[in-house]
């Protein structure tokens, strides 16, 4: 246990505009690196939102200011976004190489335990909306927050038996996936929005999922071009895209947290309404893998009490930061 702050006569460094991003303590850091984390699984978990996860340590606000200004600001924005980059590395390899594992042998089971734990969340997304006047516009964006997740994966549930080739790829190619790695920028910064969900759309989930080995990369070296456009697009979305929400979320923060709770609630639907996950529902009707469903059931209960637990935790910390370890 670390021992209580000593320092809160010690000013807050803080930027013009008012944002800390200080780590008080190790506790934090630890928020951070697990923060990134979810951020990495989300790439590959079908519905898993990072930036939710962001909303309920209450860093959202603080992530898009860091990145926005990452430039501008390198070292004070650097530091905050390094354990966050640590986990969303972590995250990214162990959502590519253990949770694939899971969704393999039990589908239902690992997408219920990440439905429960997005469902107990929910509350502290909508904490974000106490003392908002309800304006009927506001009631219209919680609409159309709530329906895009939606209208995105049935798109993608519509499209993915058409899946595309990596190889024999020209320019204007390189400059689609250029554009594909933004738009799945935009879906780490949008709650709600999955970049899996996304990549399933467009074709290409299932074709880069396969080509991660060794043999392929050897018989397609080009392939790497497709990663580095991939990135390339992805880092830009990144930077522009937060500092746009940044001003967004400064200058109209009610509307913008009315969305952002849409599309949360949104998500939560299209995790059990995805490409992959209703290829399971069909395999059902061969035989009902019971163990598979019942053990779904068991951890979305474990994961909304799990996660709920944790958002009145944070809620206490809140409102009493020196009397909780």
């Amino acid at each position: 246990m670390l021992p209580q702050r000593q320092d809160d006569t010690k000013p807050q460094v803080c930027d013009p505009e008012g944002v800390s991003l200080r780590y008080e303590n190790r506790r934090e850091v630890a928020k951070g690196g697990m923060l990134g984390f979810f951020i990495g699984l989300a790439v590959i978990v079908p519905g898993i939102s990072g930036s939710a996860v962001a909303i309920i340590f209450r860093l959202y606000e603080k992530l898009l200011y860091a990145l926005g200004h990452l430039f501008g600001k390198f070292r004070r924005c650097f530091l905050f976004l390094l354990p966050i980059g640590i986990g969303a590395v972590i995250g990214f390899v162990l959502g590519f190489f253990g949770i694939r594992e899971l969704l393999n042998l039990l589908p239902f089971a690992t997408v219920a335990l990440f439905a429960g734990l997005m469902t107990g969340a929910f509350p502290a997304v909508t904490d974000q909306l106490k003392g908002s006047a309800r304006k009927k516009r506001y009631g219209l964006f919680f609409l159309v927050g709530f329906i895009l997740p939606i209208a995105v994966t049935v798109i993608s549930a519509l499209t993915t038996s058409g899946t595309r080739s990596l190889e024999n790829l020209g320019l204007p190619h390189y400059l689609i996936f250029l554009v594909i790695g933004y738009a799945v920028a935009i879906t780490q910064l949008l709650p709600g929005l999955s970049a899996t969900a996304l990549l399933m759309a467009c074709g290409y989930f299932t074709p880069l999922m396969n080509s991660v080995s060794l043999s392929y990369w050897q018989a397609n070296p080009w392939v790497l071009l497709v990663y580095t456009a991939l990135v390339a697009g992805f880092a830009a979305g990144l930077f522009t895209v937060s500092k746009i929400l940044s001003v967004i979320m400064k200058k109209h923060r009610a509307g913008a947290f009315f969305t952002i709770a849409g599309l949360s609630l949104g998500s939560i639907v299209t995790m059990f309404f995805n490409a992959e996950i209703l290829s399971v529902y069909r395999s059902w009707t061969e035989k009902l893998p019971w163990i598979d469903l019942l053990l779904g059931l068991l951890l979305f209960a474990v994961g909304v009490v799990a996660a709920y637990f944790f958002v009145r935790y944070e809620r206490r910390k809140e409102k009493n930061p020196d009397n909780l370890p």
